[in-house]
Protein backbone atom coordinates (compact mmCIF):
# COMPACT_ATOMS: atom_id res chain seq x y z
CA UNK A 1 0.00 0.00 0.00
CA UNK A 2 1.65 3.56 -0.69
CA UNK A 3 2.08 6.03 1.76
CA UNK A 4 0.06 8.70 2.57
CA UNK A 5 1.43 12.04 0.97
CA UNK A 6 1.29 14.98 3.16
CA UNK A 7 -0.34 18.56 2.37
CA UNK A 8 1.38 21.66 3.89
CA UNK A 9 -1.55 23.80 5.29
CA UNK A 10 -1.63 27.63 6.66
CA UNK A 11 -4.71 28.17 9.08
CA UNK A 12 -5.99 31.68 9.58
CA UNK A 13 -8.77 32.53 11.62
CA UNK A 14 -8.82 35.80 14.32
CA UNK A 15 -10.82 33.83 16.79
CA UNK A 16 -7.88 33.24 18.94
CA UNK A 17 -9.58 30.59 21.25
CA UNK A 18 -10.72 28.60 17.61
CA UNK A 19 -7.47 29.09 16.05
CA UNK A 20 -5.78 27.52 18.82
CA UNK A 21 -8.11 24.95 18.78
CA UNK A 22 -7.87 23.55 15.47
CA UNK A 23 -4.34 24.17 15.26
CA UNK A 24 -2.99 22.38 18.82
CA UNK A 25 -6.19 19.28 18.90
CA UNK A 26 -6.14 18.48 15.63
CA UNK A 27 -4.30 15.42 14.88
CA UNK A 28 -2.76 16.79 11.64
CA UNK A 29 -0.41 13.79 10.62
CA UNK A 30 -2.92 11.49 11.22
CA UNK A 31 -5.11 13.54 8.51
CA UNK A 32 -2.04 13.35 6.24
CA UNK A 33 -1.28 17.08 6.73
CA UNK A 34 1.71 19.19 8.42
CA UNK A 35 0.91 22.45 9.81
CA UNK A 36 2.98 25.45 8.47
CA UNK A 37 2.15 28.41 10.26
CA UNK A 38 -1.33 30.11 11.89
CA UNK A 39 -2.57 33.45 11.03
CA UNK A 40 -5.00 35.99 12.83
CA UNK A 41 -5.92 38.27 9.87
CA UNK A 42 -5.99 38.19 5.95
CA UNK A 43 -2.63 39.91 5.78
CA UNK A 44 -0.53 37.39 7.96
CA UNK A 45 -2.35 34.94 6.34
CA UNK A 46 -1.19 35.94 2.53
CA UNK A 47 2.41 36.67 3.35
CA UNK A 48 2.34 33.03 5.35
CA UNK A 49 1.31 31.86 1.53
CA UNK A 50 4.03 33.80 -0.29
CA UNK A 51 6.40 32.05 1.67
CA UNK A 52 5.01 28.22 2.68
CA UNK A 53 3.53 28.12 -0.29
CA UNK A 54 1.29 25.72 1.21
CA UNK A 55 -0.79 22.77 -0.58
CA UNK A 56 -4.52 24.04 1.71
CA UNK A 57 -5.37 27.48 3.48
CA UNK A 58 -8.16 26.96 5.80
CA UNK A 59 -9.49 30.97 6.39
CA UNK A 60 -12.68 32.53 8.03
CA UNK A 61 -14.31 34.16 5.86
CA UNK A 62 -14.71 37.27 8.23
CA UNK A 63 -11.62 38.30 8.78
CA UNK A 64 -9.91 41.78 9.89
CA UNK A 65 -7.78 43.46 7.29
CA UNK A 66 -8.34 41.55 4.23
CA UNK A 67 -11.47 39.61 4.01
CA UNK A 68 -11.50 35.82 3.52
CA UNK A 69 -12.44 35.91 0.07
CA UNK A 70 -10.20 38.92 -0.92
CA UNK A 71 -7.72 36.95 0.51
CA UNK A 72 -8.51 33.86 -1.73
CA UNK A 73 -8.44 36.24 -4.70
CA UNK A 74 -4.75 37.79 -3.94
CA UNK A 75 -3.78 33.79 -3.01
CA UNK A 76 -4.64 32.49 -6.24
CA UNK A 77 -2.75 35.87 -7.52
CA UNK A 78 0.36 34.54 -6.83
CA UNK A 79 0.12 30.90 -5.68
CA UNK A 80 -2.66 29.30 -7.64
CA UNK A 81 -1.89 25.80 -7.00
CA UNK A 82 -3.01 26.64 -3.55
CA UNK A 83 -6.53 25.17 -2.18
CA UNK A 84 -8.94 26.93 0.30
CA UNK A 85 -11.21 25.60 2.43
CA UNK A 86 -13.34 28.34 3.61
CA UNK A 87 -15.19 28.72 7.55
CA UNK A 88 -18.14 30.35 7.46
CA UNK A 89 -21.23 31.34 9.64
CA UNK A 90 -24.12 30.38 8.31
CA UNK A 91 -25.30 33.89 6.75
CA UNK A 92 -22.02 34.10 5.13
CA UNK A 93 -22.46 30.92 2.99
CA UNK A 94 -23.84 32.40 -0.02
CA UNK A 95 -21.03 34.90 -0.01
CA UNK A 96 -18.37 32.26 0.56
CA UNK A 97 -19.98 30.39 -2.89
CA UNK A 98 -19.20 33.60 -5.20
CA UNK A 99 -15.62 32.73 -4.56
CA UNK A 100 -16.21 29.41 -6.18
CA UNK A 101 -13.32 30.89 -8.97
CA UNK A 102 -10.62 30.94 -6.52
CA UNK A 103 -10.05 27.42 -5.77
CA UNK A 104 -12.41 26.75 -3.12
CA UNK A 105 -12.15 23.26 -1.91
CA UNK A 106 -14.61 23.22 1.22
CA UNK A 107 -16.89 24.91 2.87
CA UNK A 108 -17.17 24.50 6.45
CA UNK A 109 -19.95 25.84 8.37
CA UNK A 110 -19.28 27.30 11.90
CA UNK A 111 -19.48 26.01 14.96
CA UNK A 112 -17.11 23.70 14.19
CA UNK A 113 -16.63 20.68 16.53
CA UNK A 114 -13.23 18.79 16.57
CA UNK A 115 -14.44 15.75 14.57
CA UNK A 116 -16.38 17.53 12.17
CA UNK A 117 -13.31 19.28 11.19
CA UNK A 118 -10.97 16.23 11.27
CA UNK A 119 -13.77 14.26 8.91
CA UNK A 120 -13.97 17.55 6.48
CA UNK A 121 -9.62 17.25 6.43
CA UNK A 122 -10.49 13.44 5.14
CA UNK A 123 -12.43 14.69 2.65
CA UNK A 124 -10.21 17.35 1.49
CA UNK A 125 -7.46 15.25 1.70
CA UNK A 126 -9.05 12.74 -0.86
CA UNK A 127 -10.13 15.87 -2.86
CA UNK A 128 -6.71 16.78 -3.31
CA UNK A 129 -5.22 13.58 -3.55
CA UNK A 130 -7.63 13.38 -6.97
CA UNK A 131 -6.78 16.49 -7.94
CA UNK A 132 -2.58 15.06 -8.24
CA UNK A 133 -3.75 11.87 -9.04
CA UNK A 134 -5.41 13.23 -12.35
CA UNK A 135 -2.45 15.92 -13.26
CA UNK A 136 -0.48 12.96 -13.16
CA UNK A 137 -2.44 10.51 -14.51
CA UNK A 138 -2.58 12.87 -17.58
CA UNK A 139 0.83 13.58 -17.88
CA UNK A 140 1.03 9.76 -18.49
CA UNK A 141 -1.90 9.47 -21.03
CA UNK A 142 -2.11 9.66 -24.71
CA UNK A 143 -5.58 9.99 -26.35
CA UNK A 144 -3.85 11.08 -29.40
CA UNK A 145 -4.48 14.32 -31.67
CA UNK A 146 -8.39 15.89 -31.73
CA UNK A 147 -10.15 17.06 -34.63
CA UNK A 148 -9.39 21.04 -33.17
CA UNK A 149 -5.67 20.51 -32.83
CA UNK A 150 -4.83 18.87 -36.23
CA UNK A 151 -6.84 21.82 -37.85
CA UNK A 152 -4.26 24.24 -35.65
CA UNK A 153 -1.28 22.84 -35.69
CA UNK A 154 -0.04 23.52 -39.35
CA UNK A 155 -1.43 26.87 -39.04
CA UNK A 156 1.02 27.34 -35.64
CA UNK A 157 4.14 25.28 -37.30
CA UNK A 158 3.72 26.74 -40.28
CA UNK A 159 4.08 30.22 -42.00
CA UNK A 160 0.48 31.08 -43.22
CA UNK A 161 0.66 34.47 -44.60
CA UNK A 162 -2.38 34.10 -47.16
CA UNK A 163 -5.01 36.95 -46.22
CA UNK A 164 -7.35 35.35 -48.13
CA UNK A 165 -6.89 32.09 -46.52
CA UNK A 166 -8.08 33.52 -43.16
CA UNK A 167 -11.88 33.06 -44.32
CA UNK A 168 -11.51 30.00 -45.27
CA UNK A 169 -9.68 28.78 -41.85
CA UNK A 170 -12.36 30.58 -40.30
CA UNK A 171 -14.94 28.36 -41.70
CA UNK A 172 -12.78 25.23 -41.08
CA UNK A 173 -11.95 26.04 -37.58
CA UNK A 174 -15.87 26.47 -36.90
CA UNK A 175 -16.79 22.96 -38.45
CA UNK A 176 -14.47 21.55 -36.04
CA UNK A 177 -15.77 23.41 -32.95
CA UNK A 178 -12.83 25.38 -32.38
CA UNK A 179 -14.96 28.51 -33.31
CA UNK A 180 -18.76 28.34 -31.77
CA UNK A 181 -20.03 30.80 -35.24
CA UNK A 182 -19.67 33.59 -37.63
CA UNK A 183 -19.75 35.73 -34.58
CA UNK A 184 -17.06 34.50 -32.67
CA UNK A 185 -14.07 36.02 -33.34
CA UNK A 186 -11.64 35.72 -30.16
CA UNK A 187 -8.49 37.07 -29.55
CA UNK A 188 -5.26 34.13 -29.29
CA UNK A 189 -2.19 33.68 -27.53
CA UNK A 190 0.55 31.22 -28.28
CA UNK A 191 1.49 29.15 -24.77
CA UNK A 192 4.55 26.94 -25.26
CA UNK A 193 5.47 24.62 -22.01
CA UNK A 194 8.37 22.13 -21.01
CA UNK A 195 9.40 20.08 -18.90
CA UNK A 196 13.14 19.28 -17.24
CA UNK A 197 14.57 16.77 -15.62
CA UNK A 198 16.73 16.74 -12.60
CA UNK A 199 19.60 17.66 -14.90
CA UNK A 200 18.44 19.75 -16.87
CA UNK A 201 17.91 17.91 -19.98
CA UNK A 202 13.56 17.85 -21.35
CA UNK A 203 11.76 15.34 -20.62
CA UNK A 204 8.14 16.57 -21.85
CA UNK A 205 6.08 13.95 -23.34
CA UNK A 206 2.66 13.59 -25.39
CA UNK A 207 1.45 12.98 -22.11
CA UNK A 208 1.80 16.32 -20.57
CA UNK A 209 -0.67 17.94 -23.15
CA UNK A 210 -3.90 16.81 -21.08
CA UNK A 211 -2.50 18.11 -17.77
CA UNK A 212 -1.83 21.37 -19.15
CA UNK A 213 -5.28 21.66 -21.11
CA UNK A 214 -6.71 20.49 -18.36
CA UNK A 215 -5.66 23.53 -15.64
CA UNK A 216 -6.21 25.64 -18.95
CA UNK A 217 -9.63 24.80 -19.10
CA UNK A 218 -10.10 26.38 -15.64
CA UNK A 219 -9.50 30.03 -17.05
CA UNK A 220 -9.45 30.29 -21.04
CA UNK A 221 -10.62 27.95 -24.05
CA UNK A 222 -7.61 26.27 -25.49
CA UNK A 223 -6.64 23.55 -27.37
CA UNK A 224 -2.62 21.92 -27.31
CA UNK A 225 -0.53 19.68 -28.88
CA UNK A 226 2.90 17.86 -28.72
CA UNK A 227 5.31 18.46 -30.89
CA UNK A 228 9.16 18.02 -30.67
CA UNK A 229 9.38 17.81 -26.87
CA UNK A 230 7.17 20.50 -25.96
CA UNK A 231 3.39 21.45 -25.46
CA UNK A 232 2.20 24.47 -27.65
CA UNK A 233 -1.26 25.54 -26.56
CA UNK A 234 -3.81 27.96 -28.21
CA UNK A 235 -5.59 30.03 -26.23
CA UNK A 236 -8.81 32.14 -26.94
CA UNK A 237 -10.47 34.57 -25.54
CA UNK A 238 -11.09 38.65 -25.13
CA UNK A 239 -8.35 40.80 -24.21
CA UNK A 240 -9.37 41.60 -20.36
CA UNK A 241 -9.66 37.27 -19.96
CA UNK A 242 -5.98 36.76 -20.82
CA UNK A 243 -4.99 40.60 -18.97
CA UNK A 244 -7.05 38.57 -15.49
CA UNK A 245 -6.06 35.04 -16.04
CA UNK A 246 -3.22 34.35 -18.52
CA UNK A 247 -0.31 35.23 -15.92
CA UNK A 248 -2.49 33.34 -13.20
CA UNK A 249 -2.68 29.91 -15.58
CA UNK A 250 1.06 30.08 -16.71
CA UNK A 251 2.12 29.95 -12.81
CA UNK A 252 -0.23 26.99 -12.10
CA UNK A 253 0.97 25.07 -14.75
CA UNK A 254 4.79 25.72 -13.26
CA UNK A 255 3.48 25.23 -9.51
CA UNK A 256 1.51 22.16 -10.28
CA UNK A 257 4.70 20.68 -12.24
CA UNK A 258 6.94 21.49 -9.68
CA UNK A 259 4.61 20.08 -7.04
CA UNK A 260 3.04 17.04 -8.31
CA UNK A 261 5.54 15.90 -10.78
CA UNK A 262 9.10 17.03 -9.46
CA UNK A 263 9.46 18.60 -12.75
CA UNK A 264 11.24 22.02 -13.29
CA UNK A 265 8.67 23.33 -15.93
CA UNK A 266 9.07 26.25 -18.44
CA UNK A 267 6.20 28.34 -19.83
CA UNK A 268 6.94 30.72 -22.88
CA UNK A 269 3.90 33.16 -24.29
CA UNK A 270 3.29 35.24 -26.76
CA UNK A 271 1.63 38.20 -27.63
CA UNK A 272 -2.20 38.77 -28.42
CA UNK A 273 -3.48 38.20 -32.08
CA UNK A 274 -6.98 38.57 -33.30
CA UNK A 275 -6.32 36.38 -36.60
CA UNK A 276 -5.36 32.31 -37.02
CA UNK A 277 -3.33 33.30 -40.00
CA UNK A 278 -0.80 35.40 -36.67
CA UNK A 279 -0.47 32.21 -34.88
CA UNK A 280 2.49 30.70 -36.18
CA UNK A 281 4.36 34.55 -35.66
CA UNK A 282 2.81 34.16 -31.71
CA UNK A 283 4.12 30.48 -31.62
CA UNK A 284 7.46 32.20 -32.49
CA UNK A 285 7.63 35.05 -30.44
CA UNK A 286 6.56 32.06 -27.18
CA UNK A 287 9.43 29.88 -28.48
CA UNK A 288 11.74 33.37 -27.74
CA UNK A 289 10.09 33.89 -24.24
CA UNK A 290 10.44 30.04 -23.97
CA UNK A 291 14.54 30.28 -24.84
CA UNK A 292 14.77 33.57 -22.94
CA UNK A 293 13.45 32.48 -19.92
CA UNK A 294 14.97 28.99 -19.62
CA UNK A 295 17.58 29.35 -16.52
CA UNK A 296 15.39 33.01 -15.03
CA UNK A 297 13.83 32.85 -11.72
CA UNK A 298 10.12 32.05 -11.81
CA UNK A 299 9.99 29.90 -14.91
CA UNK A 300 7.12 31.86 -16.49
CA UNK A 301 8.76 34.26 -19.23
CA UNK A 302 6.01 36.70 -21.45
CA UNK A 303 7.39 37.47 -25.05
CA UNK A 304 6.12 41.27 -23.98
CA UNK A 305 8.58 41.01 -20.96
CA UNK A 306 11.92 41.06 -23.51
CA UNK A 307 11.08 43.79 -25.17
CA UNK A 308 12.64 46.31 -25.10
CA UNK A 309 15.84 45.38 -23.07
CA UNK A 310 15.37 47.77 -19.75
CA UNK A 311 12.27 45.50 -18.79
CA UNK A 312 14.53 42.98 -17.54
CA UNK A 313 16.47 42.25 -14.70
CA UNK A 314 17.98 44.78 -11.81
CA UNK A 315 17.05 47.51 -14.30
CA UNK A 316 13.58 46.25 -13.79
CA UNK A 317 13.62 45.85 -10.21
CA UNK A 318 15.23 49.28 -10.15
CA UNK A 319 12.12 50.61 -11.82
CA UNK A 320 10.07 49.17 -9.93
CA UNK A 321 11.22 50.12 -6.64
CA UNK A 322 11.41 53.64 -8.04
CA UNK A 323 7.47 52.74 -8.67
CA UNK A 324 6.68 51.84 -4.93
CA UNK A 325 8.27 55.07 -4.17
CA UNK A 326 6.13 56.52 -5.74
CA UNK A 327 2.80 55.05 -5.79
CA UNK A 328 2.98 53.07 -2.24
CA UNK A 329 0.20 55.59 -1.10
CA UNK A 330 -2.50 54.13 -3.10
CA UNK A 331 -4.40 51.79 -1.07
CA UNK A 332 -5.40 49.81 -4.47
CA UNK A 333 -1.83 49.02 -4.93
CA UNK A 334 -0.95 45.51 -5.75
CA UNK A 335 1.51 43.32 -7.77
CA UNK A 336 -0.86 43.27 -10.71
CA UNK A 337 -1.46 47.07 -10.71
CA UNK A 338 2.56 47.44 -10.45
CA UNK A 339 3.08 45.19 -13.28
CA UNK A 340 0.62 47.62 -15.67
CA UNK A 341 2.33 50.18 -15.23
CA UNK A 342 5.54 49.11 -15.84
CA UNK A 343 4.21 46.85 -18.96
CA UNK A 344 5.25 43.71 -17.87
CA UNK A 345 3.34 40.70 -16.77
CA UNK A 346 3.35 39.63 -13.06
CA UNK A 347 5.05 36.66 -13.15
CA UNK A 348 8.07 38.15 -14.58
CA UNK A 349 8.06 41.21 -12.01
CA UNK A 350 7.71 39.26 -9.11
CA UNK A 351 10.19 36.99 -9.82
CA UNK A 352 13.02 39.78 -10.72
CA UNK A 353 11.96 41.69 -7.26
CA UNK A 354 12.16 38.27 -5.59
CA UNK A 355 15.68 37.66 -7.57
CA UNK A 356 17.34 41.54 -6.75
CA UNK A 357 15.92 42.93 -4.11
CA UNK A 358 15.82 39.48 -2.02
CA UNK A 359 12.40 40.04 -0.98
CA UNK A 360 8.54 39.77 -1.91
CA UNK A 361 6.84 42.96 -3.22
CA UNK A 362 4.44 42.68 -0.37
CA UNK A 363 7.05 42.96 1.90
CA UNK A 364 8.71 45.39 0.40
CA UNK A 365 5.33 47.82 0.05
CA UNK A 366 4.68 47.05 4.12
CA UNK A 367 8.62 48.52 5.08
CA UNK A 368 7.85 51.58 2.58
CA UNK A 369 4.52 51.99 3.95
CA UNK A 370 6.13 51.97 7.74
CA UNK A 371 9.20 53.86 6.97
CA UNK A 372 7.25 56.62 6.08
CA UNK A 373 4.62 56.65 8.67
CA UNK A 374 7.55 56.56 11.48
CA UNK A 375 9.06 59.26 9.39
CA UNK A 376 5.74 61.61 9.17
CA UNK A 377 4.70 60.35 12.97
CA UNK A 378 8.40 61.84 13.53
CA UNK A 379 7.94 65.35 12.25
CA UNK A 380 3.93 65.96 11.70
CA UNK A 381 1.80 67.03 13.80
CA UNK A 382 -0.60 64.89 11.71
CA UNK A 383 -3.26 62.83 13.38
CA UNK A 384 -2.89 59.06 13.40
CA UNK A 385 -5.84 58.29 11.18
CA UNK A 386 -4.51 61.10 8.59
CA UNK A 387 -0.96 59.52 8.53
CA UNK A 388 -2.84 55.47 7.89
CA UNK A 389 -4.21 57.41 4.73
CA UNK A 390 -1.25 58.91 3.50
CA UNK A 391 0.43 55.54 3.83
CA UNK A 392 -1.96 53.65 1.60
CA UNK A 393 -4.27 52.53 4.76
CA UNK A 394 -8.41 52.98 4.39
CA UNK A 395 -8.64 51.18 7.77
CA UNK A 396 -6.44 52.76 10.89
CA UNK A 397 -6.76 49.39 12.52
CA UNK A 398 -4.74 47.66 10.04
CA UNK A 399 -2.49 50.62 9.96
CA UNK A 400 -1.91 50.59 13.59
CA UNK A 401 -1.54 46.57 13.30
CA UNK A 402 1.19 46.32 10.89
CA UNK A 403 2.95 49.39 12.20
CA UNK A 404 3.27 47.61 15.28
CA UNK A 405 4.27 44.38 14.19
CA UNK A 406 6.69 46.23 11.92
CA UNK A 407 8.02 48.87 14.59
CA UNK A 408 7.55 46.99 17.94
CA UNK A 409 5.39 49.57 19.14
CA UNK A 410 1.76 51.56 18.54
CA UNK A 411 2.02 54.61 16.52
CA UNK A 412 0.54 56.34 19.87
CA UNK A 413 2.61 54.76 21.84
CA UNK A 414 6.31 55.78 19.35
CA UNK A 415 4.46 59.41 19.49
CA UNK A 416 4.29 59.33 22.93
CA UNK A 417 8.09 58.36 23.21
CA UNK A 418 9.24 60.28 20.80
CA UNK A 419 7.51 63.95 22.22
CA UNK A 420 8.97 62.46 26.22
CA UNK A 421 12.42 62.48 23.98
CA UNK A 422 12.17 65.97 22.66
CA UNK A 423 10.53 67.54 26.46
CA UNK A 424 13.91 65.61 27.52
CA UNK A 425 15.83 67.34 25.81
CA UNK A 426 14.54 70.76 25.89
CA UNK A 427 14.46 70.48 29.49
Amino acid sequence: MAAKMFYTVVVADDEEELREAVCTMIPWQDYGFQMVGSASNGLDALQMVEQHEPDLLITDIQMPFISGIELARQVREIRPATNIAFLSGYDDFEYAKQAIQYNIISYMLKPLTIEGLGAELRTIHEKIDAQFALFRQAAQKNDGMDARAAILMPLVLDEYAEPEGEAQARATARQCGLLRDEEDKPCYTVMVSSLLNEDGGNCTTHAFVASVDRLAAKYLRSVSFFTSGKVISVLLGNPSDFQEYLHILADEISQMADRVLGRRCYVGVSRETWNLSGLHGAYREAMEALRQGEGAEGGVQFISDLSPAVKGGSLLCKRALDALDQHYADADLSLVSLSGMLDVSPNHLSACIKKYAGETFINILIRKRMDAARELIATSSLKIQEISQRCGYIDQHYFSYCFKKYCGESPNAMRRRLDREKAGERS
